[in-house]
Order: C-alpha cells, then structure tokens, then sequence
C-alpha cells in the first residue's frame, strides 16, 4: 500500500509543479485547474452556508485539495502489474475529464478549454502525471526485490 501512495503522490506532485509553472510561463493558453477548483470549493462551501475564505486561503487549500485527491486517483496506477500502461491511460481519462466535466459542473469552461492547445495540455499534463506514477511504481517495485 505505502509504494502505491508514493507513487500516486510523486505522480500528483509532478503534475501539479507542471500546472503551476506552465500557467506561469504561459498564461495566455495554460490550463487553469487552480481556477476550477476555487470554483469547486467555493461553490460547495456556498451549499454548506460556510464562510468563503479570502483569496490566498482558497489558494492553498485549492493546491492541497489537489495535491490529495489527485494523488489518492493515482495510487490506483500503482496497484499491481502494468503500472506505466495503467498510468497512461488514467492519467488520459483524468485530462479527458478536465475538459469536458467543468462546464456540466457548473464551475466553468475556459480555465481548461479555451484553446485547442488548453484542451491539450491538460490532456498531455494529467497523462503526464499517471505516467510518473506509473514509473515510481515501477521503480519501488524494482527495488523490493
């Protein structure tokens, strides 16, 4: 269980370095994740009549959110045999998701679909993190033996 941890964290890690200094570098066109999921956590905040925390604490708690649940999705990579394949295609299916689910959930479409490169950058950055899952799993996994 823990090297699956591991390497669904290292795979959220990376990801999520990867969204924050492309949306740095280019902002015209990066994908904006840390956008929806304020919006995510504002919106369910808002149905729980809780406060709406100011703009640097829905930061961080949008990038530890995410950081979390984008690492317990891809644990699953590293359950087992075929970790790089199982990588690749839930990381695929996750940046499938992050774009077509955000408008459907109310949270907005441009933050992950404003330019076909959008489209496919988080397509290219989810699959990159389950393939950097896939191989730290790979690689604990070589090293118990």
């Amino acid at each position: 269980m823990l090297p699956s941890l591991a390497a669904g964290f290292a795979g959220a890690a990376a990801l999520t370095l990867l969204h924050e200094t492309a949306r740095r570098l280019r902002p015209q066109d990066a994908p904006r994740m840390d956008v929806l999921g304020e919006r995510g956590l504002r919106k369910v905040l808002g149905l729980a009549d809780l406060p709406q925390p100011d703009g640097g604490t829905l930061y961080t708690a949008t990038m530890l959110g995410d950081i979390v649940s984008n690492g317990l999705y891809y644990t699953v990579v590293g359950s087992g045999r075929h970790s790089l394949r199982r990588g690749l295609l839930l990381g695929a299916a996750a940046g499938v998701g992050g774009v077509l689910l955000p408008g459907p959930l109310g949270l907005g479409e441009a933050p992950s679909n404003r330019t076909p490169q959008t489209q496919a950058m988080t397509v290219a950055w989810y699959t990159f993190g389950g393939l950097v899952a896939g191989a730290v799993a790979q690689a604990l996994r070589k090293a118990r033996k």
